[in-house]
């Protein structure tokens, strides 16, 4: 059993939903990115999704988007994304999922990757632009190093897709909730409930939904039918409006705690 599937189990004992966090490595400097990690794992968030920036985040909007180029400025790569994981394991053991494109991952070197990332402390990957059908050269060596492979789905993936990628993959299943990039939104679209339901019925999977949530109340409603929601840019939006500031951990962790009450 992997880290996520004990952070999954624990929530269905529990009866409550997920918290699934995403913030940008190295935003905006490693040192203070490090202090939202440790604040976001405080306040209760189940996983934390830890982007790698790339300077061409086609699934990501402005706020990520920004955030990416600020961490880029801080000299973040995915070493040192690796470097930000292994001190957060110094003092936490919240599931951690490695969020990224798949050029800097493939220039790394797939079998290089997966060791250094399994010793720094990381429990699996999410590669946003990885089709399925063109997994082969990294699906191997993720499971050999026994890290999870994150799937996704979007509302355009007809149900054969949903569930060979629910076959393949590991962890959860991150369901898209929008066709667009991310980015927060002030409601989520009135088909995701029922799109929900059905690939929840489908898949072996626990879901996480997506892309949007930008409140308690949406968070609440994105996991009627699902597991878990994920929160990305309000989180950072807390980061871009405060820096390297004091408060923003703080924000960061208020935030947060709202969040996991809602799902309770």
């Amino acid at each position: 059993m992997t880290a996520i599937d004990a952070a999954f189990r624990r929530l269905r004992a529990s009866g409550e939903r997920g918290l699934v966090v995403y913030l940008t490595a190295g935003d905006p400097t490693p040192a203070a990115s490090l202090r939202y990690l440790r604040a976001a794992a405080d306040a209760g968030a189940d996983i934390i999704e830890v982007g790698v920036p790339f300077s061409d985040p086609t699934a990501d909007g402005p706020t990520i988007e920004a955030a990416s180029r600020r961490a880029l400025l801080s000299g973040m790569n995915v070493a040192g994304a690796l470097e930000l994981v292994r001190r957060f394991r110094g003092t936490h053991t919240t599931p951690i999922v490695l969020f990224g494109y798949y050029n800097p991952f493939y220039r790394y070197g797939w079998p290089s990757l997966c060791r250094d990332a399994r010793e720094a402390g990381v429990d699996g990957f999410l590669v946003v632009d990885l089709p399925f059908e063109e997994s082969g050269e990294a699906l191997p060596c993720l499971r050999e190093s026994g890290l999870d492979w994150v799937p996704l789905a979007a509302p355009t993936s007809g149900m054969a897709r949903v569930r060979a990628v629910d076959r393949a993959g590991s962890g959860f299943l991150y369901l898209i909730s929008v066709t667009g990039v991310t980015g927060m939104r002030k409601t989520l679209p009135p088909e995701m409930a029922a799109w929900a339901r059905k690939v929840a019925k489908a898949t072996r999977l626990p879901v996480a939904v997506g892309f949007g949530i930008s409140s308690p109340a949406m968070a609440a409603a994105a996991t009627r039918h699902a597991d878990a929601a994920v929160v990305g840019s309000a989180c950072v939006k807390i980061v871009e409006r405060n820096g390297r500031g004091t408060r923003g951990p703080a924000e960061l962790s208020r935030f947060v705690r709202s969040l996991k009450k809602a799902l309770r």
